[in-house]
């Protein structure tokens, strides 16, 4: 068991119906392990009057039915459970994804390449011998967050957002790698 991050976990409330369990500051496996174990933990409680647990990178998300449970006696209830340190990891496939890198599909290869002090080739090698995880889905229905970008491809969003990105696109931002599930908006750097 990994010990939590400095000041973590703690509560938030939102609103009158929910609360937020942050495990950490930030985007990693340990942390998100934190999460999904929180996750599991509550669901094996089934506390009457929890309607819903929505996880993410590094927190979970709790509504619940005011009228059915005592917020402040829930609010101890997550905390305690939260600070037990469980831990899971996430059950899955493996998906081993084809991706194409011609220029035309990878307008923002050059200059990541460039950014990085790296050849194009080496880019695309270090991208595609990299081992994702899914950390969620969001932004758009299917949008899998996936980490972690090797430290040498890392880069922040793109200065200028595109008014469309292909579906399909794979693309990196921060330490995240991403594939656009239909065409939308996105500040991305697009590289296959």
């Amino acid at each position: 068991m990994s010990p939590p991050a400095a000041g973590f976990p703690r509560l938030l409330a939102l609103g009158d119906a929910a609360f937020t369990v942050e495990f950490g500051g930030g985007i990693a496996p340990e942390i998100h392990a934190r999460v999904l174990g929180f996750a599991a933990a509550l669901a094996d409680c089934a506390i009457h009057g929890v309607i819903e647990r929505v996880p993410t990178f590094r927190s979970v998300t709790v509504h619940f039915d005011p009228d059915l449970i005592d917020p402040p006696r829930l609010a101890a209830d997550l905390l305690a459970l939260a600070q037990a340190g469980h831990e899971a990891a996430a059950s899955g496939r493996r998906w081993v994804l084809p991706v194409c890198f011609d220029d035309a599909l990878a307008p923002d290869l050059p200059d990541v390449a460039a950014h990085c002090g790296l050849a194009r080739e080496a880019v695309i090698e270090r991208l595609t011998a990299t081992e994702f995880s899914v950390y969620m889905l969001g932004f758009l229905p299917g949008f899998p967050f996936m980490g972690d970008l090797p430290e040498r491809l890392r880069l922040p969003r793109r200065a200028q957002p595109r008014v469309r990105v292909p579906a399909g696109s794979v693309a990196i931002a921060t330490g995240l790698t991403a594939i656009y599930p239909w065409e939308s908006p996105g500040g991305w750097h697009l590289l296959g």
